[in-house]
């Protein structure tokens, strides 16, 4: 970009300038004029330490990718990666930020692995019920705060060193299961809503994985909702809290044609692919209105 004075100085005046010691002025201005910002040059690039936007006039353009097995592929034409943090490599995130791609990082924190990194740090007492379907697994007695929470803020911390600047909470539904703790509706409720705000204090911007019958009450405090299966559930319009706010809803089916469950959530306005439910690279996206 070329920047041009706008009284162009006569080549006399400059002599004459020059000869009355101003030369040194004009050049230290020069580098100024070329390096300042200039509105209108290029995008404003969200820094690696602030957590994901979410621009209300793109709540229903958005298109995603959910993968947490296989080799990742990052040339996917998705918006936004939901991804697990300790499978993706630093490379891999660093990759789809050149691209501008908004990464999710997937944080189980209900639940722990017997094979997670940081089992060990959950003490016996907040250890649950085996969770159904998932070997090696356990609830986690979300009562206990102040047990839990260096735990899951190191799980955030771990997301926002690789790049993330959103993360989505799974498992934040216990309540609905046997977790092996006799937990309610408000000690959910208190949990997800101290889960979003550790989130924000890390900056990372908080989502809200399935957990529907807290939707209304936990909409204004989470940016973002990710969901499974509302239409084979019957569940989808519970969903509307997050899009009538114009807060995305990254909807996902594991069976069905998507010609057939795309008319009713692209119409509520969620960003909706079907997957395998292994969650591998493969998927296959609904049309944007």
């Amino acid at each position: 970009m070329r920047i041009r004075p706008a009284r162009p100085l006569p080549w006399a005046g400059l002599a004459r300038a020059l000869r009355h010691g101003l030369r040194r002025t004009l050049l230290a201005l020069v580098p100024l004029l070329l390096l300042g910002p200039v509105p209108g040059c290029h995008p404003e690039l969200v820094p690696p330490r602030a957590p994901t936007p979410w621009p209300a006039e793109l709540a229903h353009r958005w298109q995603w990718q959910w993968q947490l097995s296989g080799p990742l592929d990052v040339a996917v034409e998705a918006d936004v990666f939901l991804l697990d943090p300790v499978r993706t490599t630093s490379t891999e995130t660093t990759a789809l930020r050149a691209r501008d791609r908004r990464l999710v990082c997937h944080v189980r924190v209900g639940t722990y692995a017997g094979t997670d990194p940081d089992a060990t740090r959950f003490p016996t007492a907040v250890r649950g019920a085996a969770v159904a379907g998932r070997p090696g697994s356990r609830w986690l007695d979300v009562r206990q705060w102040d047990a839990l929470r260096p735990v899951l803020a190191d799980r955030f911390r771990l997301c926002r060193g690789k790049g993330f600047g959103a993360v989505a909470l799974a498992d934040a539904d216990g309540y609905l299961h046997r977790p092996g703790f006799p937990l309610d509706f408000d000690d959910q409720l208190l949990f997800n809503r101290r889960l979003a705000t550790l989130a924000r204090s890390l900056d990372l911007s908080p989502g809200l994985v399935n957990d529907v019958p807290q939707v209304a009450a936990l909409a204004p405090d989470f940016d973002f909702a990710v969901n499974e299966e509302c239409v084979r559930l019957r569940q989808c319009a519970k969903l509307l809290p997050f899009a009538d706010a114009d807060k995305p809803v990254f909807h996902v089916e594991y069976a069905g044609s998507p010609d057939r469950f795309c008319v009713t959530t692209v119409g509520y306005g969620f960003a909706s692919i079907r997957k395998d439910r292994d969650l591998d690279a493969w998927r296959e996206s609904c049309p944007l209105l």
